[in-house]
């Protein structure tokens, strides 16, 4: 490990009603499937193969404190006294020569206190489905928490039928979750809500301090990261899958990846959790839950902020989810300017979609290529019902002719490829498919060859870019991939 680069556990200094002193559970036969170097050079890591072969499976040990949280939270509506890391262990906070901070947590790393039935164990299957997929999403531009190497190892465990053990190393610059704050103020300790309230905010929204009520401001911040988090999970198409309160990041990131999923059709009742039965946390519901989840964060604050004053704040986070989504949106179908007529111009296309039954990815990827007085053939061909298109486009080309690219009128090719290369900055042409992950994970747990993981990582570090080596992983998935199934089981 570079010396410029050091090792630090601000969390611990809370005090240890926060968390429990734990061990690893080192894997006997480790194999090192992955390390994702990108991350590694942003964190100033300099560790060779072997370095991550043993400190990431619990082999060697880092000069470092080992703990694990105590949370509580809302899952599926109901509260759970007491969650917390029951198979992850908290490293520490490295430092890089930016001065910025991340915390390392091995995830499937063994027993803890808050393990309760549970063995402390993850799975090849669910380790390759984290690494791949918070890697994918950091690419495309959604807040998340990152992930560095993944470590495999022969040690069985059960699950859905025997499966391999497998390690994964999160990165974030902290793991703490609404959860956290529910724990102290349900169990009656308020005293210890306002440290760690005052620690989040000294840390992570220092802003905050500057205002007349800080607790307030630090709320307003995190309903706004939320509104705007949860936005672009529906302008991207992408549903969770799980929206616990505990797998809520107080920093407003996308964590805990469990049975998540990308839309391939456009349906806003996708539900990527075949377990989730009522379809609470379905694509089109996540807004909503986010909402309630704050709602649920705003009762676990009232040691330091009255719900009066929160719920005030809450009120703010329909608006701002709506604003932020039709921005985002308005930048897919290539447009600057901003008109009250937009909303309808977008959610008249997504009926379309939604009809017709179209994939979300490709269809925008396409429009990129569209032309007011072109051949739009392509396009017309991922439709079912050209007509009912074509009533929508004459709309859309009145709007985009009212847009101010340069020289629209003097050189309407040339404005008309500068929205193209702009639309294709945000509509994405490779993302994590279900059936691309359950490929990776097929080969890796059948064959135990990883290249797939390898070159899926590769592939998504570069959403936006063409990369027509890889053309194949931009299409729609086969026939047998409709029948995957995903479960919280890890």
């Amino acid at each position: 490990m570079s010396s410029k680069v050091k090792f630090i556990n601000s969390y611990e200094k809370l005090g240890e009603e926060y968390f429990s002193r734990t061990k690893i559970e080192a894997f006997d036969r480790p194999e090192l499937i992955d390390v994702n170097y990108e991350l590694a050079a942003e964190l100033d890591l300099e560790l060779n193969d072997q370095e991550y072969l043993e400190y990431f499976s619990g082999n060697k040990n880092f000069d470092s404190s080992v703990i694990s949280t105590v949370y509580a939270g809302h899952q599926f509506g109901s509260y759970v006294p007491q969650l917390g890391d029951g198979r992850a262990h908290l490293l520490g906070e490295i430092e890089n020569i930016k001065g910025e901070t991340f915390e390392l947590q091995l995830k499937g790393s063994g027993k803890t206190p808050y393990s309760r039935f549970g063995d402390g164990k993850a799975v090849l299957r669910s380790s390759i489905r984290e690494y791949l997929a918070s890697e994918a999403l950091h690419h495309i531009g959604i807040p998340t928490t990152r992930a560095l190497c993944l470590i495999g190892s022969d040690e069985n465990v059960m699950r859905e039928g025997m499966e391999k053990a497998a390690m994964v190393t999160r990165v974030s610059p902290s793991f703490i979750r609404f959860g956290h704050f529910e724990f102290f103020t349900h169990s009656k300790k308020p005293e210890q809500t306002k440290i760690l309230a005052d620690y989040v905010i000294d840390k992570f929204y220092p802003q905050a301090k500057s205002f007349e009520d800080k607790y307030e401001k630090f709320f307003y911040e995190i309903v706004i990261r939320n509104a705007e988090l949860v936005a672009k999970w529906q302008a991207f198409g992408f549903a969770h899958g799980v929206l616990n309160t505990d797998n809520m990041s107080i920093l407003g990131l996308s964590i805990d990846y469990g049975p998540y999923g990308f839309l391939d059709n456009y349906h806003l009742g996708f539900i990527p959790n075949h377990s989730d039965y009522s379809g609470r946390y379905s694509f089109g519901h996540q807004p909503q839950i986010i909402h309630w989840n704050l709602y649920a964060l705003a009762n676990a604050l009232t040691p330091v902020l009255p719900l009066d004053k929160s719920g005030e704040v809450l009120q703010l986070f329909g608006a701002h989810f709506l604003r932020s989504y039709i921005d985002l949106m308005r930048e897919k179908i290539g447009l600057k300017q901003k008109k009250d007529t937009d909303k309808k111009l977008i959610q008249d296309l997504l009926h379309i979609l939604a009809e017709q039954e179209i994939d979300y990815t490709i269809f925008f990827r396409k429009l990129c290529d569209y032309r007011i007085n072109g051949d739009n053939s392509e396009i017309y061909k991922e439709l079912k019902k050209v007509d009912i298109f074509k009533e929508w486009e004459s709309h859309y080309q009145k709007r985009l002719l009212q847009e101010v690219w340069p020289d629209l009128n003097k050189n309407a090719e040339k404005a008309e490829e500068e929205r193209s290369m702009q639309m294709k900055k945000v509509n994405p042409k490779y993302i994590l498919r279900n059936y691309l992950a359950e490929t990776a994970i097929k080969q890796a747990t059948f064959v135990q060859d990883y290249s797939e993981i390898k070159k899926l990582r590769k592939i998504l570090q570069h959403p936006f870019d063409e990369q027509p080596e890889y053309e194949p992983y931009a299409s729609s998935p086969p026939e047998w991939a409709r029948g995957i199934e995903l479960s919280c089981s890890s």
